[in-house]
């Protein structure tokens, strides 16, 4: 893993008191358990279809913030999604709702933090906002910002803490 990855969340804030924090307790998915990046985001209910289309797309090492209003009604990604992600260099996702396939997720080098489970599909019509501001956990997640999570909870930032 690149240097970018060296950092805790409980160090960062010690060092930026005013850095928001989410206060959503969110479980952990994925073999990557700390993940940074430069936020994007999709607003969608019970529709993955955004999602998909995101995570099939090339990526610099972005996370994924998808704001479901935290519905846990279907999943709103799956392995094969998390797997594209993975695949196309995104550096995890943050899912205010639900996942599944949360073994297969469980194998990839892929960060996932998500409310929980739900084995039921999600629509795949593509409803939904794409890089608008969504905010749950008492943040808000700008697209162009920076998110830092580990297994102690997720950062936000204006400016990043490391060198790019």
């Amino acid at each position: 893993m690149s240097s970018q990855y060296d950092f805790a969340t409980a160090d960062l804030i010690d060092i930026a008191p005013d850095t928001p924090s989410c206060e959503t307790q969110l479980r952990h998915f994925g073999r990557r358990y700390r993940f940074c990046g430069r936020i994007r985001t999709v607003k969608c209910s019970r529709d993955n279809g955004l999602v998909k289309k995101l995570m099939n797309t090339h990526s610099d090492g972005e996370v994924l913030v998808v704001d479901g209003g935290g519905d846990l009604y279907s999943a709103l990604m799956g392995d094969m999604i998390a797997g594209a992600g993975a695949a196309n260099g995104w550096a995890g996702a943050v899912v205010f709702g639900a996942i599944r396939d949360n073994e297969a997720i469980n194998t990839i080098d892929f960060g996932v933090k998500a409310l929980g489970t739900n084995p039921r599909k999600s629509g795949k019509e593509g409803a939904g906002e794409v890089d608008v501001p969504v905010s749950f956990g008492g943040v808000t997640f700008t697209p162009g910002h920076y998110l830092y999570s580990d297994s102690d909870g997720i950062l936000v930032s204006e400016q990043p803490f490391h060198q790019e």
